[in-house]
């Protein structure tokens, strides 16, 4: 092994951080806004919001990601007439499939919430809304943040699929500079560690969260 061979690559490999992070951070924010609502659905007395919620979740949760990703890459242009973006049908589908676990995370998380918190701020009129956004939320979000970030990190790691739709991420670009240069195991090594830097990001901002939470109680 010699890394000084894909040395003067490193900065074409680099340049898939940008699209790794545009599809990791945007699909984050999909999946979160989209599982807070499939959770209050899945709680809600509503059994058929419940029944669609449920569903949606089994969908996603038992089908492989890859082929979620390729039949919103593939399929959608077959069924709509139009072609749609690698990083956008990425985000698509990073995000749809995220919100079905993150769901299930924060329903867990809200259904562990004391019930007297509920039952008081019933009594004192706080309407359904406020009562969730305001006091059942926030206790939840303590309680499953390690989980929460758990999956943002799976996701991280996840989003090198990609590469089998062609968009030119860390792993593309660590595979076609393998490719020039044959000497696949320093390149993908170096996008390794870029993943890697990536996830201890992540966990460090978990933590310093946690702590923050933990600081507010």
């Amino acid at each position: 092994m010699d890394i000084s061979k894909i040395t003067p690559s490193m900065p074409y490999i680099l340049e898939g951080l940008g699209i790794t992070l545009k599809i990791v951070s945007l699909a984050i924010i999909l999946g979160l806004v989209l599982g807070v609502v499939l959770a209050l659905c899945k709680i809600s007395r509503y059994k058929v919001l419940a029944y669609i919620a449920d569903f949606y979740t089994s969908i996603f949760r038992g089908t492989p990601l890859i082929l979620q990703l390729m039949i919103i890459y593939f399929g959608a242009p077959q069924l709509f007439d139009y072609k749609i973006e690698g990083d956008v049908a990425a985000i698509l589908a990073f995000g749809l499939n995220s919100s079905a676990y993150v769901s299930e995370i924060f329903r867990a998380g809200i259904q562990a919430v004391d019930k007297g918190q509920k039952e008081a701020a019933m009594a004192l009129g706080i309407p359904y809304r406020k009562m969730m956004w305001n006091i059942i939320l926030p206790q939840a979000l303590k309680n499953i943040l390690p989980a929460l970030m758990n999956e943002f990190i799976t996701l991280t790691k996840e989003s090198a699929v990609v590469t089998a739709i062609g968009v030119t991420d860390i792993m593309r670009r660590a595979y076609i500079v393998g490719a020039d240069t044959f000497n696949y195991m320093e390149a993908l090594l170096f996008a390794g560690f870029i993943y890697y830097v990536l996830v201890m990001l992540l966990t460090l901002v978990g933590k310093l969260l946690e702590r923050r939470l933990r600081s507010n109680d």
